[in-house]
């Protein structure tokens, strides 16, 4: 990792959290093209709806555990004994309609790699196929929704996904790379632009 003191990062990094500069070097605004980590990041931001997001990050492992290591086929066959067990587990954020949420848009997630060959193949289209790099400067620069984010919540929506407004799938085509939205002053935008991991 990068020295805390020399490298300029993205704004709303919080310097005194380890894990949040990590994740933030490592995987934010890295495109992802597989299936299981769209599905994890999916899950993620929709059990975010109205908290931080680094209160997701730290539960990450507990949700990996909870939900079948984000294996949408296993989720998808979570039944009323797995959203019972869900609600007793402290590792999660115990939201009812969140943990249920996510075992519908397993459901949902399966019947689109069914009918696009991969969810990626699907995803991906609503910015053709390639990231949108953006030049954000300051922290107020940063979009909440775009019209591609808007695009692709009306279409999961007609799917029958939840959670997923225009804002979530914009915090979720920034985490998977669909958007590069690292600042202009951020080592990790170039980085990113020219291939890096």
């Amino acid at each position: 990792m990068k020295s805390f003191a020399r490298t300029a990062r993205c704004p709303w990094v919080d310097f005194t959290k380890e894990d949040y500069v990590a994740y933030h070097d490592r995987e934010w605004g890295v495109p992802v093209h597989d299936d299981q980590t769209i599905f994890e990041f999916l899950t993620l931001e929709g059990a975010q709806a109205g908290l931080s997001w680094y209160t997701v990050l730290r539960k990450r492992q507990a949700y990996k555990q909870a939900f079948a290591g984000f294996d949408p086929e296993k989720v998808a066959r979570y039944g009323k004994r797995n959203v019972e067990r869900l609600m007793q587990n402290p590792g999660i954020i115990r939201n009812q309609q969140k943990i249920l949420a996510a075992v519908i848009n397993a459901k949902r997630f399966l019947a689109v790699q069914e009918e696009f060959g991969s969810f990626d193949s699907y995803i991906w289209r609503f910015v053709d196929g390639k990231p949108i790099v953006n030049k954000l400067k300051t922290l107020k620069d940063y979009p909440a929704t775009t019209r591609e984010s808007d695009a692709l919540s009306k279409d999961l929506k007609q799917r029958g996904f939840k959670f997923v407004g225009s804002t979530i799938c914009y915090a979720h085509m920034q985490a998977t790379g669909m958007a590069n939205d690292h600042v202009m002053s951020c080592y990790r935008r170039q980085e990113i632009i020219q291939g890096y991991p």
